[in-house]
């Protein structure tokens, strides 16, 4: 059966020290509600059953939130998906996982590219550019590296006006 997941990236974040404590700016806010409500309307069974896994880095938890809210879902923290962690330890970790649902991951680049070129080309530096707060779609039969298809790639900006906060 073909399992979906969805990697993201936090929205604009404000510079500062330490790292984990970096918060949103006031686009980061406004481009998570706008990727959440996008998601909201999506007519997508997957979605009502989705997990939610979000880095435990302040600026990935403030993306998620919306997200979380909007689809009526609770909000994960996942210590191994955090900026600099390598794509084959979360690998490792989507094998672990039995349940069969769909999953979403917060967290920040180079993570997010390196996971999703490691997932679908098998090779982590074949990854996308992600636009903060960009979300790639995945499907898979196996959450393995080179397994796994792109079905899209969705950045804030592309979504229109009509559609979305």
């Amino acid at each position: 059966m073909t399992e979906r997941l969805w990697i993201m990236r936090h929205g604009q974040a404000a510079p500062g020290r330490p790292d984990p404590e970096r918060t949103l700016t006031e686009r980061g806010h406004a481009e998570a509600a706008r990727m959440a409500a996008w998601l909201a309307r999506r007519d997508d069974p997957d979605l009502a059953r989705l997990r939610l896994l979000t880095s435990p880095y302040v600026r990935a938890r403030q993306t998620a939130a919306p997200i979380a809210e909007a689809l009526s879902v609770a909000l994960e923290p996942l210590p191994l998906i955090t900026p600099d962690d390598p794509p084959e330890a979360v690998i490792d970790w989507l094998l672990e996982q039995d349940e069969d649902r769909p999953l979403m991951l917060v967290s920040h680049m180079p993570l997010v590219a390196s996971l999703t070129g490691l997932l679908v080309e098998g090779y982590p530096d074949r990854g996308p550019g992600f636009a903060t707060a960009a979300l790639a779609e995945l499907a898979a039969e196996v959450r393995a590296a080179g397994c796994a298809r792109l079905v899209r790639l969705v950045a804030p900006s592309d979504i229109a006006d009509q559609e979305g906060p």
